[in-house]
């Protein structure tokens, strides 16, 4: 459902929020080295894109840089002019257990857990709230009622305000909504990957749950900025990531090179065409947008305006057909976590 022209409301009971959100993660975690001062600058300039009257979707997760990331947004917020401040609508993903050397040892949803993870997310974010609260992967040791119930304990007292949910399948998202309302649903959705669209999307919109699609330029994969010869940084998460390696990467460039001459007729670039494709699949999702820097946020917003014909539709999905890409959206061990997928 849309409000107007500058907002998506998240599901029938979530909040109106800014067509475009901005994900965080990769300001602190997993594709390398970032600029802290580019970061909050690129989160202030995001906050100023946002119109009156709409807000403006910062998403993280408490595991991003073991706190580091919450701890950046509450910077930028307490740096940035009030009234841009005050737009501000922060999605938190908890619930990753996490190593002093950066790995990942499984999730925690026990009810315990969840109050835990919420009390050190308020602080170190510097609110009395999170907007939406959800568990980042579904832990196969807590019955996902149970870890559902405990947010909603928490939307009682006043310290979530909505619930969401991350990565689940059809059958766990409607035991969810049979707890308590649900806000919406993050999930990868792109041009590459386009699982959800056979199960999962419709059961959201049956339950009228939204949709914040990330990975929507899928890590950089299909923005039109990703050359051939590039040598990943250490640490850099797309190293280990099946679509990034040897002769997948090739295969899926050259789909990257069949939708450049579709945006290049519409004089558009890459990205801007490969969001805009997510922006038109539907008034109830949200695409987030990973941009890390000033100039690549701009490039993002620039998709709002690109208007998609049905023929430039069926140039895209010729370009880049259902099902084309080469190779998993995670290393096998990481896809075993995710319940949207079994």
């Amino acid at each position: 459902m849309t409000t107007n022209e500058n907002t998506r409301t998240l599901g029938s009971t979530g909040p109106a929020v800014f067509p475009l959100g901005l994900g965080c993660m990769g300001m602190s975690a997993l594709y390398g080295e970032a600029d802290r001062t580019e970061s909050i600058a690129t989160i202030h300039a995001y906050l100023d894109a946002v119109p009156e009257g709409a807000a403006a979707l910062l998403d993280t997760g408490d595991f991003y840089g073991m706190g580091h990331n919450e701890m950046l947004i509450g910077e930028a917020l307490r740096s940035a002019p009030a009234e841009a401040a005050e737009r501000a609508l922060i999605s938190v993903k908890f619930g990753a257990l996490r190593t002093v050397e950066g790995g990942f040892t499984g999730y925690d949803g026990r009810p315990e857990a969840v109050k835990n993870f919420l009390a050190y997310s308020l602080q170190r974010l510097g609110r009395d709230h999170i907007d939406v609260y959800r568990i980042a992967r579904v832990d196969p040791d807590v019955p996902i009622e149970e870890t559902v119930g405990a947010i909603a304990e928490a939307v009682e007292a006043g310290h979530v305000r909505h619930i969401g949910l991350s990565e689940v399948g059809a059958d766990t998202l409607r035991r969810a909504a049979a707890v308590a309302p649900i806000s919406d649903l993050q999930i990868e959705y792109s041009l590459i990957s386009r699982g959800i669209e056979a199960e999962i999307l419709p059961t959201a919109r049956e339950l009228g749950i939204g949709v914040t699609a990330y990975g929507v330029l899928s890590r950089g994969l299909i923005s039109g900025h990703f050359s051939r010869d590039r040598e990943l940084a250490p640490g850099d998460f797309r190293g280990m990531s099946p679509r990034f390696q040897g002769e997948n990467l090739q295969r899926n460039l050259d789909l990257v090179d069949a939708l450049r001459k579709v945006a290049e007729e519409k004089g558009v670039s890459v990205a801007q065409t490969a969001i805009a494709w997510v922006l038109s699949r539907g008034e109830d999702i949200v695409p987030l947008v990973g941009a890390r820097r000033r100039d690549r946020l701009a490039e993002a917003l620039g998709a709002m305006t690109v208007e998609l014909t049905a023929a430039d539709l069926a140039a895209i999905e010729e370009a880049v057909p259902a099902g084309a890409a080469a190779g998993e959206r995670y290393p096998e061990a990481q896809m075993a976590h995710l319940d949207s997928e079994h």
